[in-house]
């Protein structure tokens, strides 16, 4: 009643063969999901970039305005 079988591993196994098709679905599925989290980590390194970028012009604007008020 609290273990499996081997007639449930196989009816199991018979369910994922039938959803991934056995012909390398699985492994294509996992490389777009890597692709993907490599595609978030650029884009949150290039949101970092851009508020560096972003406080960078906003501490020189600031600066010359107290150059333009001195």
């Amino acid at each position: 009643m609290g273990s499996f079988s081997i007639w449930h591993l196989l009816i199991l196994g018979a369910i994922v063969l039938v959803m991934f098709g056995g012909r390398g679905k699985v492994s294509d599925l996992m490389g777009d999901f890597g692709k993907g989290i490599n595609s978030f980590k650029k884009g949150l390194a290039d949101g970092k970039e851009e508020q560096r970028t972003i406080s960078a012009e906003a501490s020189a604007t600031a600066a010359n305005k107290d150059k333009v008020s001195a």
